[in-house]
């Protein structure tokens, strides 16, 4: 399998320029950016391990231009936008601004590269020598612009040392068909209805709508990701990369702890190791732990966006998971009272989604509002233009996901497995989903991923 990438000493280097040029096909303007800070990190780290004495110093630039970067492209306009609105409600000139478009996947690259970073200060891991893999590192392209967020010695020794196989190639291959179907056929799907409801005039969103909206992108959100996730899993599994996993059936949580230990996992992770143990996780009294968690909740809020929708939804976590630590709930068993906790988190999160798929935080309340005030008008003619057979079949299916047994993997049982039966199964998705996805791209059916936004 090597050979598909040239000889074995040169499989790092077209991999990586095959990386950049997916990355110039999507964001050309952007990837002189990627291209010069990757450039900085892999300097910045040998400094920090080579010059002990200013090593701080080394990581203390390292952190500003990698955060400085982050703010700049993607929380510029927002900030200089409400600066405006207050200027312009005491009288002042408001500021001169031209808008800046968002890199694709800076909040995803800008992480990894810090994590690098934090680990070499740290002593954990060893300043790669090599430029190429380091930038490949950075920039392998299946997990570039969306994730998951892959830490450096997940795949240390990957980039030397890693084998491709045809077993490899096939579960590979199953793996990004099942993500391709969750994006193009559910998420897709899911999404014009969403999209149709929260667009919708306030005036016209009754309990009904209001729900079905709110549900839709629950299911929208969670195939849209996972879907992306599965096929950069599959995608790194072609290469021989064993690319952590991202979801393991959030909609089957027992609380909101239990969710953020399911829910977009290697985020979890990163806030967790490299923000809220550093400043003292739990291990300094219930009132300094309730403020990390805050502090944490707010940053992970604001770092899918630049919307105050955001940070209220960062908010919203930050206080469940406060609460369930003072009352205890976090402790209980999986097991007990669990589809009652089941059907109370879902219901949380679902709250949670409304908030973030809101334009602001105005029409987040309304429509809450919306959800539980009982009203009842008539359906529009363009509901039932979305509401076709194949988008409410596909809603229908999704549906099934908050009903799954909190361990249940399809994947475990089509990957890796022998047998007739898994193997029928994985060449029917080959022959039958992956030329239906393609069909329903060509025709222009699809949406961009979510996340592609972060």
């Amino acid at each position: 399998m090597q050979q598909l990438l040239g000889p074995k000493k040169l499989r790092n280097a077209v991999l990586l320029l095959g990386s950049y040029l997916f990355y110039i096909y999507g964001a050309a303007s952007f990837v002189l950016i990627l291209i010069g800070s990757t450039t900085a990190d892999y300097l910045l780290g040998q400094l920090i391990e080579r010059d002990v004495q200013r090593k701080r110093l080394w990581l203390a630039l390292a952190v500003v231009l990698n955060l400085g970067l982050l703010a700049y492209f993607k929380y510029a306009n927002f900030f200089v936008g409400d600066l405006n609105i207050v200027f312009a409600q005491f009288g002042f000139t408001p500021i001169e601004w031209q808008e800046v478009m968002l890199p694709v996947g800076i909040s995803f690259f800008t992480f990894k590269k810090l994590s690098y970073i934090l680990d070499v200060y740290q002593g954990k891991v060893r300043a790669q020598k090599n430029a190429v893999d380091f930038a490949l590192y950075v920039a392998i392209f299946p997990q570039l612009i969306a994730g998951p967020i892959m830490r450096y010695h997940e795949v240390r020794s990957q980039l030397k040392q890693r084998r491709e196989s045809w077993d490899l190639f096939y579960d590979g291959i199953i793996r990004f068909c099942w993500g391709l179907a969750k994006k193009i056929m559910i998420a897709d799907a899911c999404g014009r209805i969403a999209d149709f409801t929260f667009t919708l005039n306030l005036e016209l969103l009754d309990t009904k709508m209001a729900w079905l909206g709110a549900i839709a992108y629950t299911l929208q959100i969670y195939f849209d990701f996972s879907g992306y996730t599965d096929m950069a899993i599959g995608l790194g599994m072609l290469f021989g990369f064993n690319f952590p996993e991202n979801f393991k059936r959030p909609y089957s949580s027992v609380s909101i702890t239990d969710f953020w230990r399911r829910w977009h996992i290697t985020l979890g992770r990163w806030f967790r190791d490299y923000l809220y143990i550093p400043l003292g996780g739990n291990q300094k009294g219930a009132g300094r732990t309730c403020l990390n968690l805050s502090l944490v909740f707010i940053l992970c809020g604001l770092w899918h966006g630049a919307n105050w929708t955001f940070v209220l939804w960062g908010i919203f976590h930050g206080a469940l998971l406060m609460l369930e630590r003072i009352s205890g709930i976090r402790n209980l068993p999986a097991e007990k009272y669990q589809t009652v906790r089941r059907a109370a988190t879902l219901l949380l999160v679902i709250l949670g989604w409304v908030v973030f798929r809101s334009a602001n935080i105005f029409q987040a309340f309304e429509f809450i509002s919306r959800m539980f005030t009982v009203t009842d008008l008539p359906v529009s003619y363009e509901l039932s233009l979305v509401m076709n057979y194949r988008n409410v079949l596909f809603l229908m299916t999704a549906l099934t996901v908050f009903f799954m047994p909190r361990d249940f993997s399809g994947m475990r049982y089509l990957m890796g497995r022998k047998g007739p039966i898994p193997l029928f199964t994985g060449v029917l998705m080959i022959l039958l989903l992956l030329p239906y996805c393609a069909a329903l791209i060509i025709g222009g059916a699809d949406a961009p991923f979510i996340y592609f936004r972060f």
